[in-house]
């Protein structure tokens, strides 16, 4: 098998939503309480909502640009490369890099849409959010059928809400949403306890996948306020750990048969050990602390139930017998700073070097097909969806890495600490009355 055979369905990219994302998707009376981009004196551009503003944060959104301008400075639209957040130029950017297909989580609203969630008006916050999931489902997925895999965001202030919105994107078409990894974080019961039933159960029964993604429970991962900051960007993936032994030892997985999960952006290099552990504290401890998976080893469980993704994982692939060869898929993470588009497929092919081509149509778009009961074969026949055959109807994308305006340059050469980013980010987050030009 060539590199240019594989058919690549990235599992975990992002979308920065446009301006105007909104007109469409409210009746009159709301539009005027509807968030909005305001471009502020400093030229950077954020979403205003309730008060309060949320800007595209640089390290979310580089893609194309050189790695010297990477950081948490304010960024403008102007800045961004169109793919980020024009859908025509998204999948132009997929083809470019190989990508069939592609599940994008939120940018402004928060990864699981924690910013309508805590909107003091929940009449409001139900609006908009609802609104959100329109336009991805009807607009941003619906424009190109078969190029994108639906997610929608849940008001999560209130679980049989969750699950009517659970039932409306099931009529829809769109069979995935996103959760907290650490819903305590946010102030709610924790998924061992009986509050999200509702919402289990809607899950369950329309076969939608619950997406949970690195980051959306207590934040970015720091250890040290004068580490560096490389220490929370390897953390990040690894600490996804918190989030699977918590599922695994609650009582979702085995309560509800028929429920899948998706820890979006974990990696995979750790679950070997993982799975191993549980089974052994399990086979060790089962019979004082009372946990019973029915004769079977947690980590049976677990495969039936969870998928997991890796950008560049060479050890976890290596490993793929031990977690589960059928719960591995990819992601390209377009456009963060982990990403490694244009060049993914180049990338992915060096994890894969050795690996038996039935295991790599698995991995690379076959699990993810099989778990989100996605078919982009309806909407092109399978030889139009390769690597090679995309980056073909690609050739006229301008793939030159050219600096947009990002932070000054320094001579200064010390490691970024997590004091530097959080002062960063206050500065980004400071008030919108302070610094506010024209809407």
């Amino acid at each position: 098998m060539r590199m240019e055979e594989m058919i690549l369905i990235s599992v975990d990219d992002h979308v920065v939503e446009p301006p105007g994302m909104f007109d469409q998707h409210l009746p009159a009376q709301w539009r005027p309480k509807a968030p909005r981009v305001v471009r502020k004196r400093d030229g950077s551009d954020v979403w205003v909502f309730g008060g309060e503003q949320f800007p595209n944060v640089a390290l979310n959104a580089v893609v194309g640009r050189p790695p010297e301008e990477y950081g948490m400075e304010p960024t403008s639209f102007d800045q961004l490369r169109p793919g980020t957040y024009n859908v025509h130029e998204r999948v132009r950017d997929m083809n470019a890099n190989g990508v069939l297909a592609s599940l994008c989580f939120p940018s402004f609203p928060g990864l699981f849409g924690e910013k309508f969630a805590k909107h003091p008006d929940r009449e409001a916050a139900l609006v908009m959010l609802q609104a959100y999931n329109d336009w991805h489902v009807d607009e941003w997925c619906g424009s190109y059928p078969g190029r994108f895999i639906p997610l929608g965001l849940l008001p999560c202030w209130d679980p049989e809400l969750m699950a009517k919105e659970v039932k409306r994107l099931a009529r829809k078409g769109c069979r995935a949403v996103s959760f907290t990894e650490s819903p305590e974080a946010h102030g709610w019961p924790s998924v061992h306890s009986d509050y999200w039933k509702p919402f289990w159960t809607a899950c369950t029964d329309e076969g939608t996948v619950i997406c949970i993604h690195i980051g959306s429970g207590a934040g970015m991962k720091f250890s040290a306020m004068d580490a560096p900051v490389d220490t929370m960007i390897t953390l990040q993936p690894i600490a996804s750990v918190d989030c699977a032994v918590n599922l695994l030892w609650s009582p979702v997985l085995r309560n509800y048969p028929g429920i899948r999960f998706a820890l979006s952006e974990s990696g995979i290099g750790w679950m070997p050990y993982f799975l191993e552990r549980v089974d052994y504290v399990h086979e060790r401890h089962h019979v004082w602390t009372h946990q019973d998976f029915g004769g079977r080893k947690p980590s049976e469980i677990w495969r039936e139930h969870v998928i997991s993704c890796f950008i560049h994982d060479a050890a976890g692939i290596r490993n793929r017998d031990l977690i589960g060869l059928h719960t591995i898929t990819w992601e390209c993470d377009y456009p963060h700073s982990d990403s490694t588009w244009p060049q993914s497929p180049e990338r992915l092919w060096e994890c894969l070097k050795g690996v038996p081509e039935e295991d790599i149509h698995a991995i690379t778009h076959r699990n993810a097909m099989r778990f989100f009961d996605f078919d982009p074969f309806r909407f092109r026949a399978p030889e139009r969806c390769t690597v090679g055959a995309l980056r073909a109807e690609a050739r006229d994308v301008d793939l030159t890495v050219r600096p947009r305006g990002g932070k000054p340059p320094t001579t200064e050469k010390r490691p970024v600490t997590t004091q530097d980013v959080l002062q960063q980010l206050a500065t980004v987050y400071s008030s919108v009355p302070d610094d506010t030009a024209t809407a």
